[in-house]
Protein backbone atom coordinates (compact mmCIF):
# COMPACT_ATOMS: atom_id res chain seq x y z
CA UNK A 1 0.00 0.00 0.00
CA UNK A 2 1.09 3.57 -0.23
CA UNK A 3 0.65 6.27 1.53
CA UNK A 4 -0.40 8.73 -0.54
CA UNK A 5 -3.87 7.56 -1.98
CA UNK A 6 -6.67 9.94 -4.23
CA UNK A 7 -8.76 10.25 -1.35
CA UNK A 8 -7.52 9.00 2.15
CA UNK A 9 -4.06 8.72 3.49
CA UNK A 10 -2.87 5.13 3.36
CA UNK A 11 -2.15 5.07 6.97
CA UNK A 12 -5.75 6.15 7.77
CA UNK A 13 -6.49 3.02 5.60
CA UNK A 14 -3.99 0.33 7.25
CA UNK A 15 -7.05 0.15 10.80
CA UNK A 16 -9.74 -0.21 8.51
CA UNK A 17 -8.32 -2.46 6.32
CA UNK A 18 -7.00 -4.52 9.52
CA UNK A 19 -10.65 -4.60 11.15
CA UNK A 20 -12.33 -6.13 7.15
CA UNK A 21 -9.05 -8.57 7.19
CA UNK A 22 -7.52 -9.14 10.64
CA UNK A 23 -5.03 -11.33 8.90
CA UNK A 24 -3.73 -9.20 5.93
CA UNK A 25 0.04 -8.00 6.51
CA UNK A 26 0.19 -4.74 5.11
CA UNK A 27 3.58 -3.13 3.31
CA UNK A 28 4.24 -0.01 2.98
CA UNK A 29 5.78 1.14 -0.12
CA UNK A 30 5.70 4.42 -0.49
CA UNK A 31 7.56 7.59 -2.11
CA UNK A 32 7.43 9.50 1.60
CA UNK A 33 10.82 8.71 3.37
CA UNK A 34 10.36 10.72 6.15
CA UNK A 35 11.01 9.24 9.59
CA UNK A 36 7.28 10.54 10.56
CA UNK A 37 5.74 8.90 7.60
CA UNK A 38 7.26 5.93 8.60
CA UNK A 39 6.38 5.83 12.40
CA UNK A 40 2.74 6.77 11.02
CA UNK A 41 2.72 3.94 9.10
CA UNK A 42 3.93 1.61 11.69
CA UNK A 43 1.85 3.09 14.68
CA UNK A 44 -1.30 2.43 11.91
CA UNK A 45 -0.26 -1.57 11.74
CA UNK A 46 1.90 -1.82 8.68
CA UNK A 47 4.48 -4.28 9.30
CA UNK A 48 6.77 -3.42 6.62
CA UNK A 49 7.81 -0.45 4.93
CA UNK A 50 9.67 0.25 1.98
CA UNK A 51 10.47 3.35 -0.05
CA UNK A 52 9.51 3.48 -3.57
CA UNK A 53 13.67 3.63 -4.63
CA UNK A 54 14.13 0.06 -3.75
CA UNK A 55 15.52 -2.11 -5.28
CA UNK A 56 13.37 -5.32 -6.96
CA UNK A 57 15.05 -7.75 -4.58
CA UNK A 58 14.42 -6.18 -0.93
CA UNK A 59 11.37 -5.55 -2.35
CA UNK A 60 11.01 -9.30 -2.55
CA UNK A 61 12.64 -9.95 0.63
CA UNK A 62 10.64 -7.65 2.52
CA UNK A 63 7.11 -9.13 1.39
CA UNK A 64 8.15 -12.79 2.09
CA UNK A 65 9.33 -11.10 5.86
CA UNK A 66 5.96 -9.72 6.25
CA UNK A 67 4.09 -12.67 4.82
CA UNK A 68 5.78 -14.91 6.97
CA UNK A 69 5.05 -12.57 10.04
CA UNK A 70 8.02 -10.57 10.41
CA UNK A 71 8.78 -6.85 10.28
CA UNK A 72 10.44 -4.82 8.10
CA UNK A 73 12.16 -1.65 7.63
CA UNK A 74 14.19 -0.47 4.98
CA UNK A 75 17.87 -0.39 6.91
CA UNK A 76 18.35 3.60 5.88
CA UNK A 77 14.91 4.39 7.00
CA UNK A 78 15.67 1.89 9.94
CA UNK A 79 18.60 3.94 11.14
CA UNK A 80 16.64 7.13 11.13
CA UNK A 81 13.99 5.98 13.20
CA UNK A 82 16.38 4.85 16.03
CA UNK A 83 18.30 8.24 15.65
CA UNK A 84 16.04 10.28 18.04
CA UNK A 85 15.16 14.04 17.37
CA UNK A 86 18.39 14.35 15.17
CA UNK A 87 18.35 16.43 11.91
CA UNK A 88 16.21 13.39 9.97
CA UNK A 89 13.18 14.28 11.57
CA UNK A 90 13.03 17.73 10.43
CA UNK A 91 14.89 16.60 7.29
CA UNK A 92 11.33 17.14 4.87
CA UNK A 93 11.19 21.24 6.14
CA UNK A 94 13.13 24.41 4.62
CA UNK A 95 14.74 26.36 6.79
CA UNK A 96 11.90 29.06 7.10
CA UNK A 97 9.38 26.34 8.40
CA UNK A 98 11.85 24.94 10.92
CA UNK A 99 11.66 28.68 12.65
CA UNK A 100 7.92 28.30 11.76
CA UNK A 101 7.83 24.99 13.60
CA UNK A 102 9.51 26.03 16.64
CA UNK A 103 7.48 29.36 17.23
CA UNK A 104 4.14 27.61 16.88
CA UNK A 105 5.35 25.04 19.20
CA UNK A 106 6.01 27.55 21.65
CA UNK A 107 2.17 28.83 21.23
CA UNK A 108 3.10 32.40 19.16
CA UNK A 109 -0.22 33.33 17.13
CA UNK A 110 0.48 33.60 13.02
CA UNK A 111 -0.05 37.25 13.73
CA UNK A 112 3.10 36.76 16.29
CA UNK A 113 5.08 34.94 13.94
CA UNK A 114 4.64 37.19 11.04
CA UNK A 115 5.91 40.28 12.99
CA UNK A 116 8.36 38.30 14.32
CA UNK A 117 9.98 37.17 10.81
CA UNK A 118 8.75 39.73 9.25
CA UNK A 119 6.33 38.03 6.62
CA UNK A 120 2.56 38.50 6.47
CA UNK A 121 0.36 36.31 8.42
CA UNK A 122 -0.74 34.35 5.35
CA UNK A 123 2.25 33.47 4.50
CA UNK A 124 2.96 31.94 7.82
CA UNK A 125 -0.33 30.05 7.49
CA UNK A 126 1.14 28.56 4.01
CA UNK A 127 3.94 27.56 5.83
CA UNK A 128 2.28 25.98 8.73
CA UNK A 129 0.10 23.53 5.85
CA UNK A 130 3.58 23.11 4.45
CA UNK A 131 4.67 21.68 7.68
CA UNK A 132 1.69 19.97 8.63
CA UNK A 133 1.40 18.46 5.23
CA UNK A 134 5.58 17.56 4.93
CA UNK A 135 5.40 16.16 8.64
CA UNK A 136 1.83 14.13 8.16
CA UNK A 137 0.48 16.09 11.43
CA UNK A 138 -3.11 17.06 11.66
CA UNK A 139 -3.21 19.72 14.84
CA UNK A 140 -1.31 21.45 16.68
CA UNK A 141 -1.39 19.81 19.87
CA UNK A 142 0.75 17.00 17.38
CA UNK A 143 2.63 19.76 16.00
CA UNK A 144 3.53 20.52 19.71
CA UNK A 145 4.55 16.52 20.16
CA UNK A 146 6.39 16.55 17.34
CA UNK A 147 8.46 18.95 18.61
CA UNK A 148 8.82 17.77 21.85
CA UNK A 149 9.99 14.32 20.50
CA UNK A 150 12.36 15.19 18.22
CA UNK A 151 14.49 18.29 20.29
CA UNK A 152 12.47 21.51 18.25
CA UNK A 153 11.70 22.82 21.74
CA UNK A 154 12.11 21.73 25.21
CA UNK A 155 15.72 21.23 26.86
CA UNK A 156 17.64 20.09 24.58
CA UNK A 157 16.12 22.80 21.62
CA UNK A 158 18.54 25.79 20.85
CA UNK A 159 16.07 28.89 21.57
CA UNK A 160 18.09 31.43 21.61
CA UNK A 161 15.93 33.21 18.58
CA UNK A 162 13.02 32.52 19.84
CA UNK A 163 12.77 32.98 23.60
Amino acid sequence: MDLLLPRKSGADVIPELADVAPEAKVLVVSSQAAPSSVRRALSAGASGYLPKRSSDRELVTAIRLVADGSGYVEPDLGAKLVTPGGPSALEPLSERERDIIQLLALGYTNQEIGKRLFISVRTVDTHRAHIMRKLQLETRAELVMFALAHGVIGPSAGLSDAT
